[in-house]
């Protein structure tokens, strides 16, 4: 009995070792520093379909506003008179003439203002959306920084249970351990290699996600990316208020709104005054080609029987220009809120990474050691060891999410603000230089 039982084990063994999952070997380790956020921001901006969009956009605007006209085109005339011969030789009968309609009551410099006005829009737009997905690929680093720290510890732990399993199985040999213990192990062992594998695939998301912000292709490989270190405590203060209510790159946008709002608005009432225009006219005989009259012509529009629809024209533009005041104004408030919000989380997520690091991991692996060893004499159960195990796993496990947290909402803090990035904080008085302590193992 005792060698079939010998001969189940070994093939279990066998049967753990075919879809053992094996990590790619690591050659480089890659920190998410500002300075490397900043390198792939660059390429972000070159490649994201959407920043050349706006980009393009702004070209247009570009080019509209080039093209505002302070001249018109002339109107030329041409055409014949067919009368009778003495009338035609008194009067002429090739007529033709030139007009052309005056720039005046400043209109196109209104109209060129309205399209500078949208030019400049554009550009904060397009800024705005940069720093928008400099945000979101600054958050994808840190969640793929994760998801590679996430697979980093799931291996240890492997690694880990492989090694349990290969003594318990020495010791079940002697008949100092029980076959349920080795079974457990065998089981723990093949919930955490199929845990890995999802892991895996989910770090292999994540790299998807980081290769479609900057339009790599999805294969494209990257270095294990390490998180960084805690980085210190920032403090609610006016100062960043300030910072978002002046500088946040939507802000900036409708502010710009504002401005444009108000230039259509100027032009719109400008419209309303009579358009005029100045021309020549001259008639020739056809019969011997001489002058017979020439003329000048000053015309103007009549636009007093139509003063009820620009009325409401400018009443449109003026609605417009007080809707975008008032969202600028009802985005402003938030402004204080969205702060607050986000230094508290950043303060909670810091909290909690420091609890973990300082505290529970070094108690936790202190622990494990004592209760492996206890287990290894007799004086503790295979469970405890195992419950030990998974308490130190949850601590690594919760203290590499809490500074992902951290930085992930200190990228919010960042684009709230309208700074560059982490290391901007400083010329506010918010040190984030990260510590020099790095988490136990």
């Amino acid at each position: 009995m005792r060698a079939v039982v010998q001969s189940i084990l070994i093939l279990s063994g066998f049967a753990l070792a075919i879809p053992a999952v094996r990590g790619e070997p690591v050659t480089n380790v890659v920190p998410v520093t500002p300075a490397f956020i900043a390198q792939l921001a660059e390429e972000l901006r070159t490649n994201h379909p959407a920043l050349q969009a706006a980009s393009a956009r702004t070209n247009a605007a570009a080019a509209n506003a080039a093209a505002v006209r302070s001249w018109d085109d002339p109107m030329v005339r041409v055409g014949g008179m067919a009368a009778r011969e003495p009338m035609r030789a008194d009067e002429g009968d090739l007529i033709y003439g030139v007009e052309q309609k005056l720039p005046l009551f400043g209109k196109p410099a209104l109209a060129r203002a309205a399209a500078q006005s949208e030019f400049a829009t554009e550009q904060a737009n397009a800024d705005y959306q940069f720093q928008t997905l400099r945000r979101d690929l600054a958050k994808s680093l840190f969640k793929t920084a994760l998801a590679h720290r996430i697979v980093e510890i799931g291996g240890q732990d492997r690694d880990w249970l492989q090694t349990m399993v290969a003594a318990t199985d020495a010791k079940y040999r002697t008949d100092e351990a029980t076959l349920a213990e080795l079974l457990e192990l065998q089981n723990e062992l093949s919930k955490r290699t199929n845990q890995l594998r999802t892991d895996i695939a989910l770090r292999g998301n994540e790299e998807f996600i980081l290769n479609r912000l900057l339009n790599r292709t999805p294969e494209s490989p990257w270095p294990a990316l390490q998180l960084p270190a805690v980085a210190p405590a920032i403090a609610y203060s006016e100062r960043l208020v300030d910072f978002s209510l002046k500088y946040e790159p939507k802000t900036l946008v409708m502010r710009q709104q504002v401005k444009q709002a108000e230039a259509s608005a100027r032009l719109t009432r400008r419209q309303r005054l009579p358009d005029f225009s100045a021309g020549v006219e001259a008639r020739n005989y056809s019969g011997d080609g001489s002058l017979r009259q020439g003329m000048f012509v000053l015309s103007f529009n009549v636009p007093w029987g139509n003063a009820g629809k620009y009325r409401n024209d400018i009443r449109r533009e003026e609605a417009k220009q007080r809707a975008a005041e008032l969202d600028l104004t009802d985005w402003q408030l938030s402004a204080r809120q969205e702060v607050h919000h986000l230094t508290v989380a950043i303060d909670a997520a810091r909290r909690e990474a420091l609890l973990y690091r300082d505290e529970i991991i070094p108690r936790s692996e202190q622990a494990l050691t004592s209760a492996r060893a206890s287990w290894e004499t007799g004086r503790r159960t295979l469970r405890e060891v195992l419950e030990t195990r998974r308490m130190l796993l949850d601590a690594r496990l919760m203290y590499a999410r809490a500074v992902a947290e951290q930085y992930s909402m200190m990228s919010e803090l960042v684009l709230c603000c309208g700074l560059g990035d982490f290391e901007s904080l400083q010329m506010i008085g918010a040190d984030i230089q990260p510590e020099t302590a790095q988490p136990k193992n």
